[in-house]
């Protein structure tokens, strides 16, 4: 009985050093104007911004993305829509989740003039 424990022990810890790498850092951004916003049919849209700060460790550094479903998506989404039509500089604070594509997920957005 004690041994299936030390196993099973072994086996969630293994899981979790292997999981770590979809996980990466958190925080905001460097202000940058967004060079595409993608909205699909996949659950999510898409963000292009090339900044030259990006704390997250994801794969890709310029392309970001946000869940439709996680609340306040839409406010996100509408944010960035005016920054675009108006070529205001926006940054996005990432949360440290990174997905297959290697883009990182954003919970924030802040707006300059």
């Amino acid at each position: 009985m004690r041994k299936s424990y030390l196993q099973l022990l072994f086996v969630l810890i293994s899981l979790l050093c292997y999981s770590t790498g979809a996980w990466s850092a958190a925080g905001w951004t460097g202000y940058s104007t967004v060079s595409e916003l993608n909205p699909t049919t996949s659950g999510r849209f898409l963000v292009k911004l090339k900044t030259a700060i990006n704390p997250s460790d994801c794969k890709n550094k310029v392309m970001f993305f946000r869940d439709y479903g996680n609340k306040g998506s839409h406010y996100l989404f509408n944010t960035l829509l005016e920054a675009l039509s108006r070529g205001k500089k926006v940054r996005l604070y990432v949360t440290g989740r990174c997905e297959l594509n290697g883009y990182s997920e954003i919970s924030s957005v802040s707006v300059i003039p």
